[in-house]
């Protein structure tokens, strides 16, 4: 179908482009002028977003109104741009968390959670609405943030027409049949081509092969036998390297591998012109080191006619800093890197130097990025090649190897359409790399889409409030989350029915029922020996919980087993019932909070320490002087008693009488006992696993309307909701969007924060976004003013209060304030330069990232925007007010996108 057999406003749009539609935007368009919704899963870079611009077209061509979603702040603002460049600043308008131009216009360019808030306010703006195109869609399955998305699917008007945008995902008929049962008519289109080919490489030292073997096809993948025979004689040579130094060889330690310098890598890919390229490197610091290592080096990518250019994108971005900054925020370092086009790009940068990389990097005058993986999520950023440096990363928890997925995502930004032929992935070789399983990662194609929406205070509250509690619970059992959720229980289902035959299988070898009821009595004896375990366990941790609220500030106890074993000091006792993680310092320096598991054995106090009256444990000093005094007291760890000793079992009554009854049934002297015993055990674990089959299956079925109940239930003991409607207390929280949402309202609520300045007011509401990149997390209530104190201590027993409501009505726990950052931005807040309040925000006597510190500052200023615009008293609304004024300057005003 080309331009010319097009028709209606599909032949009206096209005939603007500069290139013909592909076959899926073809379809995709057709569909939606159609009058369908359309799902439109395809790789990054193959145009989806044409899809999205014709439903503006449409919006427009018949007088209606359409909004155009994106994840971040930036891809709104580059949505923005385009589209006022091709319909005018009249037709096109703007809603960020900080941004509002024109936002009555017939288009309007926002981030998703803008869209969510209004669908709950019930703004005016969305009458006349008629188109929502939602790009990246893929996001509702991002841990933190996805619920959004299917907040406003499920949400928004029946005759609005959605057009969702999704990288490749392997389920995407899933998606697709429940977008149909929520919305009506939805058009499912996949295309899995990519623009533009990718090729595979492997770099060895200074050569480059080929990963796949041209004999591979789809159903075999073949490894490249060049490659394969290189790496066996490099791994050859180094062993007989090996053999000549004194100490290795047979036995001996290997000598550690070195990889190519991170220059000559460039270098060698410039040679094969296979630049510009994207290094992805799974940390900021190793992203900075590549940076440092080029700029030590004589690598220069640049042109020297494009010297002007490129200072005149740097002013622009960058020109608006203080003078005084730059210093610390390595300015000059960072512009000598950009003048001899290379750049790192990460979160930790400060956001005017990764959007001057990023328009650099496009325009081609940076043309060696090093990244971390935050990079392939969204920002439009197209390489020729993607180079890999390792296959492992670290996950938040523990190092993991790539997934096919995150492979996939990676390698997507290879290939500029319209500009390369081809693009290209390069793994770099390291001993531990194995071919086959790259080339397995590099051959698969498994993505699949897992939604993250569960129901929480802020969504409970707003849904009972617009439809009721019982609409609310049928709008949950709505959720892709619970859809996936159901579609698993077919398959569980099947696996219960297929028990089901097999037990009464194995119930007819057993033959008469006497030698059934042998078997259950074995069976009671073994649940009751499991029994009198658990029960043993509990009694030991309910001795330690005890043990460990009964501790006084300043007592000093021995931590038994485990990183932490040895002395330690109580800094800050908690009473937390069930759970108490009282603040501690050990003989090794360490300040952390300890908690039941530590101690297998009851905490004592073994004598005492004088503490000053304020202990700063995230000053190294304090640490250290503290940790000293510890040692100095003479106070020795006692030696382990042995925890021998009669069982429980020794003296069970039950367990006793089920023995006895045992011994004396009549199947306990056949001489085919033990034979048919094991064909009892194989039916008792057959039965035990289809029970837990049928347990998953109750939990599965209407799972998320029984959390929302449970959150409706702890909702109305603390007076949020009354006989089913939304009191003044919880409409207040309607409007609270944080991961902390109820502490804030019941800190509002409480009067908390009042009297407080407004730096000393920013310093408090940081507990409750930050989080620290550091294990640690919430140390202890401490701060620089006596009311900063007063208040986050006041803060944390809310959370903590909360905490125990949560464990009393089985939800997932607010995670616990974080004070990392509370000196960092009162120093920041009250004026201090940027020197001071990163070093003031950093740990372990290392200054914050400048990326970091903004990112941080901005959502400390969200979060008081919030308050300022919900809290009924009129003196925190005025503070809030003017602690955002004076965080918002400096580096925290600049490039604000």
């Amino acid at each position: 179908m080309t331009s010319r057999s097009l028709t209606g406003e599909l032949a009206a749009f096209s005939a603007e482009l500069k290139f013909e539609l592909d076959p899926f935007q073809r379809q995709s368009c057709v569909a939606l002028e159609g009058g369908h919704s359309v799902l439109v899963c395809a790789p990054t870079g193959a145009g989806k977003t044409v899809v999205g611009e014709f439903a503006v077209h449409l919006a427009l061509a018949a007088g209606g109104k359409c909004f155009y979603t994106t994840p971040i702040k930036a891809l709104s603002n580059q949505k923005f741009a385009d589209l006022t460049a091709r319909y005018g600043r009249d037709e096109v308008g703007l809603l960020t968390g900080d941004q509002s131009i024109n936002p009555g216009a017939s288009v309007v360019v926002m981030t998703t959670e803008v869209l969510r808030n209004m669908l709950y306010a019930g703004s005016d703006a969305l009458r006349g609405l008629s188109y929502v195109v939602m790009d990246e869609v893929h996001y509702l399955a991002d841990r933190f943030r996805g619920a959004v998305w299917e907040e406003v699917i499920l949400h928004l008007p029946p005759e609005v027409r959605l057009v969702s945008l999704s990288a490749t995902v392997s389920n995407a008929e899933e998606f697709g049949a429940w977008m149909e049962t929520v919305r009506g008519d939805t058009a499912v289109i996949v295309d899995e081509t990519r623009p533009v080919p990718l090729w595979q490489h492997v770099m060895v030292g200074k050569r480059m092969f080929d990963l796949f073997d041209p004999k591979s096809s789809d159903a075999k993948v073949v490894v490249d036998e060049d490659l394969q025979r290189y790496i066996k004689h490099r791994e050859s040579v180094d062993r007989m390297d090996d053999w000549g130094v004194p100490g290795r060889g047979r036995g001996g330690p290997r000598r550690s591998f070195r990889p190519m310098p991170r220059p000559e890598v460039i270098s060698r890919l410039d040679d094969e012109g296979l630049l510009p390229a994207i290094t992805f490197i799974f940390s900021r610091a190793g992203c900075d080191g590549a940076l440092a290592q080029c700029v030590r080096s004589r690598l220069d990518l640049s042109r020297e006619d494009d010297r002007e250019v490129v200072d005149a994108i740097i002013e622009k971005h960058t020109g608006d800093l203080p003078k005084s900054d730059l210093e610390v925020l390595g300015y000059w370092e960072w512009r000598e890197g950009l003048h001899r086009g290379f750049a790192a790009h990460h979160a930790g940068m400060l956001p005017a130097f990764r959007h001057t990389v990023e328009e650099l990097f496009v325009r081609g005058l940076v043309r060696a990025v090093f990244a971390t993986e935050t990079l392939a999520l969204g920002i439009n950023m197209p390489a020729r090649t993607v180079v890999l440096e390792r296959l492992v990363k670290f996950n938040g928890e523990s190092h993991a190897e790539l997934t096919p997925g995150e492979y996939t995502q990676l390698t997507g930004r290879a290939g500029r359409r319209g500009i390369d032929v081809e693009g290209h992935a390069v793994v770099l070789w390291q001993p531990e790399v194995d071919t086959s399983a790259v080339a397995g990662l590099a051959s698969t194609r498994t993505y699949p889409l897992r939604s993250s929406f569960r129901p929480g205070y802020n969504m409970s509250i707003n849904l009972v409030d617009r439809m009721g509690a019982a609409e609310s619970r049928a709008l949950l059992e709505r959720s892709f989350a619970q859809f996936q959720a159901d579609r698993s229980v077919v398959g569980l289902v099947r696996g219960i029915e297929r028990n089901e035959a097999q037990l009464r299988k194995l119930r007819s070898q057993l033959g008469d029922e006497s030698f059934f009821e042998y078997i259950q009595l074995r069976e009671r004896i073994r649940e009751r020996e499991r029994s009198l375990e658990r029960q043993g366990r509990t009694d030991r941790r309910q001795a330690a919980v005890s043990s460990l609220t009964a501790l006084r500030r300043g007592d000093v106890v021995a931590i038994p087993s485990g990183r932490r074993q040895g002395l330690a000091v109580i800094l800050e006792p908690d009473a937390t019932p069930g759970d108490p993680r009282p603040l501690v310092l050990t003989e090794d320096k360490w300040a952390g909070r300890v908690s039941a598991a530590d101690f297998p054995t009851p905490a004592e106090s073994l004598g005492r320490l004088r503490l000053p009256k304020h202990v700063d444990h995230r000053t190294a000093r304090v640490r250290r002087d503290l940790a000293s005094a510890l040692r100095s007291t003479g106070i020795v760890v006692p030696r382990r008693a042995r925890t021998g000793g009669k069982s429980k079992a020794a003296d069970d009554r039950d367990l006793q009488t089920l023995r006895r009854a045992l011994r004396n049934h009549p199947a306990h002297a056949r001489p085919d006992r033990e034979q048919l015993a094991r064909i009892g055990e194989r039916y008792n674990r057959l039965e035990r696993e289809t029970e837990h089959l049928r347990q998953q299956v109750a939990a599965t079925t209407n799972s998320l309307a029984r959390t929302f109940d449970r959150i409706l239930g702890l909702l109305e003991e603390r007076g949020y909701v009354e006989h089913g409607e939304v009191t003044q207390a919880g409409r207040r929280l309607a409007r609270i969007y944080a991961e902390a949402d109820l502490v804030v309202a019941e800190s509002l609520r409480q009067g908390l924060w009042r009297g407080l300045g407004p730096a000393e007011l920013a310093a408090v509401v940081s507990i409750l976004v930050f989080e620290s990149r550091q294990e640690g997390g919430y140390l202890g209530a401490s701060g620089p003013t006596e009311p900063i104190r007063r208040a986050v201590d006041a803060t944390i027993g809310v959370w903590s209060q909360l905490r125990t409501d949560e464990s009393r009505h089985r939800l997932a726990p607010t995670r616990e304030p974080d004070l990392g950052f509370v000196t960092g931005v009162y120093t920041w807040a009250r004026g201090d330069d940027l020197a001071d309040a990163l070093m003031a925000s950093g740990d372990r006597g290392n200054a914050l990232s400048a990326g970091d510190f903004v990112r941080w500052c901005r959502q400390v200023i969200d979060l008081l925007d919030q308050i300022h615009n919900t809290a009924d008293d009129v003196e925190v609304a005025a503070t809030a007010s003017k602690a955002v004024r004076a965080i918002r300057r400096g580096v925290v005003a600049v490039d604000a996108a």
